[in-house]
């Protein structure tokens, strides 16, 4: 039997097996009411929410505290003998790693092309919502985190939640939550963070290889892809946390810098066509036929399919953040916030403008579907990924081959990431021991490989599923938790205020204890 015929057969096999789970969940968690003469997700309305009563909660600190967490990143309130794994810049970019991937480049073509030009305004509101709710998870990450005798950092919601809440008097919640929070996150790792993400790059690489005429068309080369692949995660996994801050550190603001400079280019080929693009975007949104577009384009099929661009409320960011070098949780909170901004406000915003201002044909053709009433024919990743290959070859016809690389590096960098988040989620939910960790690289590498092989759609729609679960039992603990993170907030702010007026760390530290013990006497 062949490589091909044995894939094909696990690949029906499992799909088979999963397919009325995958259907059944996928009812629940996504059920949906009636808004605007279309199907709204109830579990998109519990994030905007969320994001929603954060900003209001904190007094919008993602807007009033955006210039005091840049220079949190530049290190100007950089903290002496501080505990931690990795400086505040590095647990960035190692959580931006694992936002920034196919979501902006797939998630925000289908969005447009499903939803219109007028998604791109509901696109960057969600992105400005989830600001405050990622500073508040990863406050929480950094406060209930564990440092271990080597040094090592353990930290996520399986720690804040069950911690956290105990401290408030609800240990029994706090444990079912922390529980059913890393199990959804580890299943997520699996299939979402991984597997999915080397499957999608092999597509954009077999695509601009000469599809079936491509090495990578074969089974050999998918799995000689894979191996390669999977030997470079390992690599970076046994290093630990600081070495996937090393390289994250490195990768993402190349990536980050090369394909933003890359929409800019096709922006300026374009460029009377600027203003016409930000008159369809604004049109668009606020029409009344272009809010349920718009909402439809950006909450559901763009943030679904991508798994949620920019996790914000998923749970998952905080256990990066929470390797950070610092003594005062909130500073990495509010490091936290430029997450979503970088990742949906900036770089989906390119993606978005530079597909309108395209107006390739595919993106022309997809647009002609959905009006016709054939949306579903839009909604695969791989049609988004043409679809903003299309519109860069539109300008710039050598493009797709640079995309390519820029979307196995984002696929990497992604892999990467989800992989140290569900080494944190196996290590708590089966221990933390070196049989334990190296089982769990050898599952997670293995696959890697299968992932270059088959398909597995129905596990991809399972696992997207898990993962809006897991965004549903984090927000419950982070509404009950947000008050702890506001008084973690003012010692921040006094903290930046007093180094901003010339005080030294030392002085401010000895103030700082001088008055917790007068709070004591009395």
């Amino acid at each position: 039997m062949s490589l091909d015929s044995i894939a094909q057969n696990v690949d029906e096999t499992v799909n088979g097996w999963f397919q009325p789970v995958a259907d059944k969940l996928g009812e629940i968690v996504f059920y949906s009411v009636p808004i605007f003469g279309t199907e709204f997700p109830l579990i998109v309305g519990w994030l905007v929410v969320a994001g929603a009563f954060f900003s209001a909660y904190f007094g919008l600190a993602q807007v009033r505290h955006l210039k005091t967490a840049f220079r949190l990143v530049r290190g100007k309130y950089e903290q002496k003998d501080a505990p931690g794994e990795v400086s505040h810049f590095q647990a960035l970019t190692s959580a931006v790693s694992g936002t920034v991937g196919l979501g902006n480049i797939a998630g925000v073509a289908i969005a447009i092309a499903i939803g219109g030009p007028g998604a791109t305004f509901w696109m960057i509101l969600c992105g400005l919502l989830g600001m405050a709710t990622k500073f508040v998870e990863c406050t929480l990450g950094v406060k209930y985190r564990e440092i271990g005798p080597d040094g090592k950092v353990t930290g996520g919601p399986m720690l804040y939640l069950r911690k956290g809440l105990a401290e408030l008097g609800k240990p029994a919640l706090g444990k079912v939550l922390a529980v059913l929070s890393a199990a959804t996150l580890l299943f997520f790792t699996f299939f979402g963070g991984n597997l999915f993400q080397v499957n999608q790059s092999l597509e954009q690489l077999t695509s601009v290889t000469g599809k079936e005429d491509s090495f990578f068309a074969t089974s050999g080369g998918a799995v000689f892809y894979g191996l390669l692949i999977a030997a470079a995660v390992a690599l970076v996994l046994i290093g630990g946390m600081r070495s996937v801050g090393q390289v994250t550190s490195r990768l993402v603001p190349s990536m980050a810098i090369l394909y933003i400079v890359a929409c800019l280019l096709v922006i300026a080929f374009n460029i009377t066509a600027i203003p016409s693009a930000f008159g369809e975007i604004f049109s668009g949104a606020f029409a009344p036929e272009g809010v349920a577009g718009g909402l439809i384009g950006a909450l559901i099929v763009g943030f679904q399919r991508a798994a949620f661009s920019n996790e914000a409320g998923i749970g998952s960011a905080p256990i990066a953040h929470s390797a950070v070098k610092t003594k005062r949780p909130a500073t990495e909170g509010l490091v936290a916030m430029i997450e979503p901004f970088i990742d949906t406000v900036v770089i989906c915003t390119m993606t978005a403008l530079t597909i309108i201002i395209a107006g390739g044909p595919k993106y022309l053709d997809a647009r002609e579907k959905v009006a016709s009433g054939n949306a579903g024919e839009v909604g695969g990743t791989s049609q988004g990924i043409s679809i903003t290959s299309d519109a860069f070859d539109t300008a710039l016809p050598w493009f797709p081959y640079l995309l390519t690389f820029a979307v196995i590096l984002f696929a990497f960098s992604t892999i990467i990431t989800w992989g140290y988040y569900g080494e944190r989620c196996w290590t708590y939910l089966f221990g933390n021991t070196k049989t334990s960790a190296i089982t769990y690289r050898v599952s997670f590498s293995a696959i890697i490989v299968l992932g270059a092989l088959l398909s597995l759609g129905t596990l991809v729609s399972l696992s997207d599923s898990v993962l809006f679960m897991a965004a549903l039992f984090n927000i419950i603990g982070l509404y009950f938790l947000a008050p702890i993170v506001k008084k973690e907030l003012v010692k921040v702010l006094n903290f930046t205020r007093r180094r901003d007026a010339g005080e030294t760390e030392e002085q401010i530290e000895a103030a700082e204890a001088a008055e917790l013990e007068s709070a004591k006497v009395v």
